[in-house]
């Protein structure tokens, strides 16, 4: 017989249907994901591919406004949505929100096991205020047990919340690993029209995210400017995506000569595996990063990464000198001697994304399933 098992998570992200695809399709499991909302317009510019859902979902009455920093998000009908769904189990995507308080709230009345899908880490930058931190333990300390994606979120419930292992369980983030190599290995095949319709250096550094100094960004194209007069002249940097620091980087950019630095603006998550497979490395050089979905993404495009030691994903996908190098968060000269690493031994670099699209199975749509199916196992009701 099946459990009923109900997500409840902010936007219908297209990296999230893969992975709900996925677990749908097992048979002991009733799954139902209720949206906060279909979108976040003031921070991300995705498409929702509605035509790709495959499992039962609905999308809860919102308003949203962003004031500063904080994202504002107000649901109406959340007890109705969860008394309809009737579920054995929630899994929560986050804290910081009243309708994550409100399902909070809901299950522990109704007695159902209630538990938090955590991506927080020990870097993590939004950390270290009072009130935040205040509230976080509170929702914490009343979740049943938590689903974590890596290394560094586990580490961070036991040492900071001292959460027993035998609450936590392991489901790996995943992308869908299929539609990256598959559409890079297209763009590969037909390479100089893509460079042409795109236009793409010849050789280039990859960047891809939001342009916000967080991300490393500006260290970045620091290093670039480092690098050797020659090695400018034969590779690119090339960033893909938006954000507030688009227009500190470019007039840096327009001081890095000899050099070519291209801003490609923001591009979808089906443009992407084009932009991937043509880089010699994708760069990740974030202060702060619960996970880092793009090294997923550039990894299944058989693409070698080098990524900050604080980024969520960094302990899991990265195996330094293997697939990938680690760097030092705002350091100009780690990341200058990584890139100068890769961009002048080709071979090497070639070596490295293989044995990426190798390590990048184990994180899958499927294994993903697969991990919650466990812990719905696991997980029982109350008595």
């Amino acid at each position: 017989m099946s459990r009923r098992l109900v997500i409840f998570t902010e936007i219908i992200s297209p990296y999230r249907t893969p992975l709900f695809n996925a677990l749908a399709k097992n048979p002991e499991i009733d799954l139902h994901v209720i949206f906060l909302s279909e979108n976040d317009p003031t921070l991300r510019q995705w498409k929702i591919y509605k035509d790709e859902i495959q499992f039962s979902h609905e999308v809860l009455p919102s308003w949203r406004r962003r004031v500063g920093e904080f994202n504002l998000l107000v649901n109406g009908r959340v007890a109705q949505a969860l008394r309809r769904a009737s579920p054995d189990v929630i899994l929560c995507g986050g804290y910081n929100y009243l309708a994550s308080w409100q399902a909070l709230i809901w299950a522990c009345a109704q007695n159902i096991p209630f538990l938090l899908w955590s991506e927080s880490n020990v870097y993590d930058m939004r950390r270290g205020r009072a009130l935040v931190e205040m509230l976080k333990t509170e929702f914490l300390n009343h979740c049943d047990a938590f689903v974590v994606p890596g290394r560094s979120a586990e580490e961070y419930l036991r040492a900071t919340h001292k959460i027993p292992q035998d609450r936590i369980f392991f489901a790996p983030n995943a992308v869908d690993n299929h539609l990256f190599s598959s559409l890079a290995l297209q763009a590969r095949q037909n390479a100089s029209a893509v460079r042409r319709d795109l236009g793409l250096p010849e050789r280039y550094i990859l960047f891809v995210g939001r342009l916000v100094a967080e991300k490393g960004v500006l260290e970045l194209l620091q290093a670039y400017a480092c690098l050797d007069e020659d090695l400018r002249r034969q590779v690119a940097l090339v960033f893909v995506g938006d954000g507030p620091a688009r227009s500190e980087l470019q007039q840096e950019a327009s001081r890095v000569t000899p050099g070519v630095v291209e801003f490609s603006g923001f591009a979808q998550r089906e443009q992407l595996p084009a932009y991937y497979a043509l880089a010699e490395m994708l760069v990740l050089p974030t202060y702060t990063d619960t996970w880092g979905l793009v090294v997923n993404e550039a990894m299944a495009c058989a693409v070698p990464v080098i990524v900050s030691r604080v980024a969520g994903c960094a302990a899991d996908l990265v195996q330094e000198n293997w697939n990938g190098l680690l760097v030092e968060p705002e350091s100009v000269s780690s990341l200058k001697t990584a890139i100068l690493k890769l961009a002048s031994e080709p071979k090497l670099s070639a070596t490295m994304g293989g044995h990426a699209r190798q390590h990048i199975d184990q994180y899958s749509p499927q294994a993903w399933s697969v991990a919650i199916a466990h812990m719905m196992k696991s997980v029982g009701s109350h008595d």
